[in-house]
């Protein structure tokens, strides 16, 4: 190999070996953990078994919390595209400055720590807090909001947005306006524009900011940990308490390795389906 060749290999090498040590190191070193035995009284022990992933897969209390996770992270998902998509197209007619302005309110909560957004909503969906007081206010009464799904669904709502509008944005500033023109004055309504014209063409990072958001919220450990309670459980925190609590660092290996399969199935089968629907509707 001739020295314009390997070029782009030496220029990728510092980033493919600082990929390798920081995952596919760790997750080498946790799918050996996995296949370990444990004793509660001796803790891991050396060997090969698949007692972890039989216990997963066999026993039908971790399918109702797979479960559970998956339809908390898809409603939070649907609600995202539901929310995020029309405040991308709206973002994306503004003129500046204030474009900038609603971009930096997007982005703001980027900034702020989980754990202090999660607790934040502690206290606006508590029991004395500011929605149950405009429930009580107009005649509702007081409900429980608080260590139920809805808390954590509101709050991984609130922490996922930015990951769904940024690239619907991004995709829209690709998207030529006199496109849109062009097919309003050939006699297209505005609905039959966004429907015809605008949304094939911003599927793709529809299709992307969903998967992201999809898989940050299967996985999220400190909304479900504070918002959801210890009977609430989803998949991260039992991965937790498997780990710190139980100290069945095996098991917990294997719930992990169990959700990242999950999330790699629900991820590649999505975006293959979309992406051929998109490329035949678009006639590619």
């Amino acid at each position: 190999m001739n020295a314009s060749r390997r070029t782009p290999y030496l220029l990728s090498a510092p980033a493919l070996a600082l990929f390798a040590f920081m995952v596919l190191l760790p997750l080498a070193l946790t799918a050996v953990l996995s296949f370990h035995p444990f004793n509660h009284e001796t803790g891991v022990q050396p060997g090969f078994t698949l007692h972890a992933y039989a216990t997963v897969l066999g026993d039908g209390w971790y399918w109702g919390i797979f479960g559970r996770t998956g339809w908390v992270a898809l409603l939070a998902t649907l609600i995202c595209i539901a929310v995020g998509v029309p405040e991308a197209y709206i973002l994306s007619r503004m003129r500046a400055p204030w474009r900038s302005v609603f971009l930096l309110v997007i982005l703001a909560p980027l900034l702020v720590s989980v754990v202090v957004r999660a607790f934040g909503w502690s206290l606006v969906l508590g029991p004395g807090g500011f929605v149950n007081r405009i429930f009580e206010a107009v005649g509702i009464g007081a409900v429980r909001m608080l260590y139920t799904p809805i808390a954590v669904v509101v709050a991984l709502v609130h922490v996922m947005l930015p990951f769904m509008v940024i690239p619907v944005w991004t995709s829209l500033q690709k998207l030529d306006p006199m496109v849109e023109n062009a097919a309003l004055s050939l006699g297209a309504g505005r609905f039959t524009v966004l429907r015809r014209v605008v949304l094939p063409q911003v599927l793709p990072g529809v299709l992307s900011g969903g998967l992201i958001v999809f898989a940050l919220s299967a996985s999220a450990l400190a909304i479900p940990g504070l918002l959801g309670g210890r009977r609430l459980k989803m998949v991260a925190t039992l991965i937790y308490d498997e780990y710190l609590h139980e100290l069945n660092w095996p098991l917990g290996a294997a719930i992990a390795f169990a959700l990242l399969a999950v999330n790699l199935a629900v991820m590649l089968g999505t975006q293959t389906a979309v992406e051929s629907a998109w490329r035949k509707r678009m006639g590619a």
